[in-house]
């Protein structure tokens, strides 16, 4: 018997969630890219990337990288490549990170939270962000000055 309780449920509603940019599937983008509003990886993006919201990486999307996130992650599809170091790829998420059954994570993770759900594969390291002070590794992507929580001090 096998019991679906309602914590193991993921739903995505992209118009409620703010989730205004896309990259499709079959697209590709690579460069210093910065994105206002949510984003929804269909496709592949990679380089230093900065999503002002939250970022949906659906089945068969791929993002590699120097990531940083200020809302929510949600890892349907692959974080990383398949072939490369944790180092290869840093995600930095100030909010929480959800790793779906089809998500895979070859890179360095970094969040506030994290929720694995089954079947989920967190193959990189997971580092827990302390939001009281500074963020612990990557720099931010526009002006390459450490990251500060909201309401932190220099």
């Amino acid at each position: 018997m096998d019991m679906k309780l309602p914590q193991d449920t993921l739903t995505i509603d992209p118009i409620a969630m703010n989730v205004v940019n896309r990259v499709a599937a079959g697209s590709r983008l690579d460069g210093d890219l910065q994105f206002d509003g949510g984003l929804l990886v269909q496709g592949e993006i990679s380089g230093q990337i900065r999503v002002n919201g939250r970022l949906i990486v659906w089945k068969g999307g791929i993002v590699r990288g120097t990531v940083r996130v200020q809302g929510d992650l949600y890892l349907f599809g692959q974080l990383g490549a398949a072939d490369a170091s944790a180092q290869d790829t840093q995600l930095e998420c100030v909010g929480m990170a959800y790793v779906a059954q089809t998500g895979v994570s070859t890179g360095t993770l970094m969040a506030k939270r994290l929720q694995l759900y089954e079947g989920a594969d967190l193959r990189g390291p997971f580092k827990t962000l302390k939001l009281g002070g500074n963020l612990p590794v990557l720099h931010d992507v526009q002006s390459q000055q450490p990251l500060r929580a909201p309401g932190s001090r220099p």
